[in-house]
């Protein structure tokens, strides 16, 4: 069996790798987190590649790929910490594309196909939901509650933007009454839309390791670089094993929701369990390799780690998700990972 990406594939990760790295380093990034905007030049120019479109059926505007396809997008994003408001979108195409009825779909889910359209997923309870990403900005917001989901555009929620320790990405809090019940699958989405969270994670997560592998052969102590004392090699090398397990089990349940559905929740869940602790965990060795400097503001460490630990609390945290798939195992829940 080939475990490759195809060509097709490999030419996505490539053309997205390399426009990321132009349009954000470290320095753009820390500019747009420090004034709380986005990049919305850049995030023309990704509608104009069809990136907002990716999984979109054809019939609605957008590249009818699939979700291993998005799934690359989400971790050269979060590799590149692009401050642009895609991951949220691609929850609210998600929900639509999944859960939403004929009109719903021919109503929103072209807009958000072109990028001329923003739309966002929130987790409600109680008809609030607290974290949700660029809920300040979107055209169109989906409510997930225990009982279903509903459609509401902005205009007709209560909106209350607020700041999270993520600089790089807006949030706000949504509270809102009615709106356009969803028929669909909505679960289906939800898995979805952890599966693309944890990738960001990933591509995190690998931007931290490599930080922490470049500091540690160039910093030296007696003489030597750092890293090579066991203390330094051993972290970096725990590092790498996460790094690879959370790539695994994100590309994994990204080929479920495309080829295997009825595994699709089970692997979401644990993708997002794994990748959420990982990115914490790896982000936090990458600051103590870096020793001093990797605490103060003025090194960029600090934003791939604010991102992680966000993104690890987005769509259901770590806790959750292990408990979600000890239910469906039929198992006791492990205890939550500090």
């Amino acid at each position: 069996m080939n475990f490759d990406f195809s060509d097709d594939q490999q030419a996505i990760k490539r053309t997205a790798n390399e426009f990321l790295a132009a349009r954000f380093r470290p320095e753009r990034v820390r500019e747009l987190a420090e004034a709380k905007t986005y990049d919305e030049d850049a995030w023309r120019e990704m509608a104009e590649l069809g990136w907002s479109g990716i999984f979109i059926g054809e019939e609605h505007g957008g590249q009818e790929l699939g979700t291993v396809e998005l799934i690359i997008l989400m971790e050269e994003l979060g590799y590149a910490l692009a401050p642009v408001p895609f991951l949220s979108s691609a929850a609210a195409g998600l929900a639509l594309q999944y859960a939403g009825s004929d009109e719903q779909k021919e109503r929103w889910l072209p807009g958000l196909a072109s990028g001329e359209l923003t739309g966002t997923v929130g987790l409600a309870r109680d008809g609030e939901a607290r974290l949700v990403p660029d809920g300040d900005s979107a055209d169109v917001i989906v409510l997930a509650g225990p009982d279903g989901g509903v459609v509401v555009e902005r205009s007709a929620a209560d909106v209350e933007p607020f700041e999270s320790m993520d600089a790089t990405r807006r949030f706000a809090r949504v509270r809102a009454q009615g709106g356009d019940p969803l028929p669909g699958d909505l679960l289906a989405a939800l898995d979805c839309i952890s599966t693309a969270v944890a990738a960001e994670n990933v591509g995190v997560a690998q931007r931290a390791m490599e930080m922490a592998v470049a500091y540690a052969r160039e910093r030296k102590q007696f003489d030597r670089p750092i890293g090579a004392y066991q203390a330094v090699s051993h972290r970096c090398a725990q590092m790498l094993l996460e790094v690879e397990g959370s790539r695994s089990g994100v590309y994994y349940a990204a080929w479920c929701a495309d080829s295997e559905p009825e595994s699709r929740s089970l692997a979401a869940s644990s993708a997002k369990a794994y990748a959420s602790d990982a990115g914490w965990r790896v982000c936090s060795s990458s600051l103590q390799v870096h020793g001093g400097i990797g605490f103060t503001w003025e090194h960029d460490l600090h934003f791939f780690l604010k991102r992680a630990k966000t993104n690890a609390l987005m769509f259901g945290s770590a806790a959750e998700h292990r408990e979600r798939v000890a239910q469906r195992s039929g198992l006791e829940a492990p205890a939550a990972v500090a």
